[in-house]
């Protein structure tokens, strides 16, 4: 492989302060895949303005509960470095660059560092294993935005890694975690804990345009569950709501308040469609849900922790970007 490769790994970026909250909101609200509706072009700026400063101080509140930042760039940093090892050590001439959506390092940092470091070739490689337009849609079309201002960088040659949510490496990964988070249960009693799969929700809108997010959701599930062989029971289930409009349901608070009352004693929430800790996972599911399920007589609660620095994640990149380049090492899903 003589051609000097880039692969950027595409992600929504976090706060990395308390004063970096409502910038990052605003970024979040004014991109056009997430706040899209009729003529909504017209005052999506004003708009985006006036959700971030309402929301933010509430936000800020719960980063505080959890570091005063989002830990996602550095987890992102070290699933970049595991990466980066693992190409070199594959003899593949390779560096890996972080495009974050909403806050720094953004998609122009990425392509300045590309372009300073002379790559000759492109791996958009995203680190949502299951596509939707308003998380990889939206990071490719910034990227292209970007490349198509740059004219001479349009001929880079660039590949993208549209999704993986049944790459075998990458449940192999996902099983691993939820292994681990099944060994904190009392022996005896593993095979019975409930294990709620929360994925992040998207408004039914996107579902009905067709965006494939929710039915890949659904089948990372069932090819978790049969590579894994559990019989524990199971759900699928939707966090994160935002807005008035309908969201994917059944949602993850009432999901764990109908399971409680029904007699569920201990449960493993598996953030299914993260591959990072961040709010989502540290506040929502680790401090809110599980406030939840104690006030509703769940005794064991616990969360899987993130693919963060997972080994055999990184593996699943590399073998990604190896199918993508055609390097030897790549395996056949």
């Amino acid at each position: 492989m003589s051609e000097k490769v880039g692969v950027v790994l595409l992600n929504l970026g976090g706060p990395d302060s308390l004063e970096a909250v409502e910038p990052f909101l605003f970024n979040l609200f004014n991109d056009p895949e997430i706040i899209n509706f009729p003529l909504s072009f017209l005052f999506r700026k004003r708009l985006a303005k006036l959700i971030s400063s309402k929301r933010h101080p509430r936000i800020q509140e719960q980063y505080k509960e959890i570091g005063g930042k989002s830990p996602l760039l550095e987890l992102s940093e070290v699933q970049a470095r595991l990466l980066e090892e693992r190409l070199a050590a594959a003899g593949v001439d390779a560096k890996v660059y972080l495009a974050m959506r909403y806050w720094k390092p953004f998609t122009e940092d990425a392509i300045a560092a590309i372009e300073r470091d002379g790559i000759e070739r492109v791996v958009l490689l995203p680190l949502y294993p299951q596509f939707s337009k308003s998380t990889t849609g939206s990071s490719v079309k910034e990227w292209n935005r970007l490349i198509a201002e740059r004219p001479h960088l349009r001929d880079i040659k660039t590949d993208i890694v549209e999704h993986y949510y049944e790459y075998p490496t990458y449940l192999d990964a996902v099983i691993d975690r939820i292994e681990q988070g099944l060994d904190r249960f009392p022996e005896h009693l593993r095979d019975e804990v409930h294990i709620l799969f929360s994925a992040h929700g998207t408004p039914m809108k996107l579902v009905r345009e067709g965006d494939p997010y929710s039915g890949h959701i659904c089948e990372t599930v069932c090819a978790v569950r049969e590579r894994g062989g559990w019989k524990n029971p199971h759900t699928l289930c939707f966090q994160s709501k935002v807005g008035p409009q309908k969201w994917l349901t059944p949602s993850t608070p009432k999901v764990i308040e109908e399971l409680a009352d029904a007699g569920t004693t201990h449960m493993l929430a598996v953030p299914i469609a993260f591959v990072s800790d961040h709010l989502e996972t540290l506040f929502e599911i680790g401090k809110e849900f599980r406030h939840l399920a104690s006030e509703k007589g769940v005794e064991q609660f616990e969360v899987t922790e993130g693919l963060n620095d997972s080994a055999i994640f990184a593996d699943a990149l590399a073998e990604l970007v190896f199918d993508k380049i055609g390097h030897a090492e790549a395996k056949a899903a």
